[in-house]
């Protein structure tokens, strides 16, 4: 899964693809380097970020999912019931929730109505919020009770369990720890019986564990994380530099299967 972050305040690449032409551009060349599905994001989920309008996350992704959905599978990654709508009209098939459908309560029966997948994902407390001193007692378990109960909560809106993803939210409300104990209790999570999608990508965990690498330079880090979820089961990874992680991924898997 392709990052396309229509934003100028992700924590990563803010502002790099704000203009529509550019973002559109840019996804299409995430295809060209091998990406599944396209995540196409209006409003940054950074910690300490701000909410954004619905009117101006509208303005700002639906010309990009009209642009990039004839190209591949798209993802909307939206908290909004009326964006979710909007951009499966425009061409989404995926909604990306990072709230697990608690941020909107007309977001279940979007997604149940337009007959879209939806990634449930955990997320501890708020993006404001998520990383003031996060605390679990087991955060494994505390995460898959989360998960399993809001899987129940859309299958009891009309979401079939075959449209349904999990994400254990990495970075959502977690120390290096957390993080580190839920990359390694990926195969845990697929033994829910649903896709796992796990998003890793340039984590502020990773440059803590790098020297404080700063965004730019956790590409590695990027790849040992997304190797150790695939190689646990994990059903795809959410990433912004698609091509080596993909080159990285292919060799992997032919050496598993030399």
């Amino acid at each position: 899964m392709g990052i396309v972050n229509v934003t100028p305040d992700s924590f990563s690449d803010g502002g790099e693809f704000f203009d529509h032409e550019r973002a559109i551009e840019h996804g299409l060349e995430l295809v060209r380097d091998g990406a599944d599905v396209l995540d196409i994001g209006g409003e940054s989920t950074r910690p300490g970020a701000d909410e954004v309008s619905l009117d101006e996350e509208l303005r700002r992704v639906i010309p990009v999912v009209e642009g990039l959905a004839g190209a591949t599978p798209v993802s909307i990654d939206t908290t909004k019931s009326e964006v979710a709508r909007a951009a499966v009209e425009a061409g989404a098939q995926i909604v990306n929730d990072v709230t697990a459908l608690r941020g909107d309560p007309g977001m279940a029966e979007v997604c149940a109505e337009t007959g879209a997948e939806v990634i449930l994902m955990h997320m501890l407390g708020t993006p404001r919020t998520m990383q003031e001193d996060p605390r679990y007692g087991n955060v494994v378990d505390e995460v898959e009770e989360f998960l399993a109960v809001q899987v129940g909560i859309a299958e009891a809106a009309g979401i079939s369990r075959d449209r349904i993803w999990i994400d254990p939210g990495i970075g959502f409300g977690k120390t290096v720890e957390h993080n580190l104990k839920l990359l390694r209790a990926t195969e845990y999570f697929v033994g829910m019986k649903l896709p796992v999608l796990v998003g890793a990508s340039r984590k502020a965990f990773i440059g803590k564990l790098s020297d404080g690498a700063p965004e730019s330079r956790r590409l590695g880090g990027t790849i040992a994380a997304c190797l150790s979820a695939m190689d646990s089961g994990a059903a795809m990874v959410r990433v912004h530099d698609v091509a080596p992680v993909v080159q990285a991924i292919r060799v992997a898997s032919a050496i598993r299967s030399a």
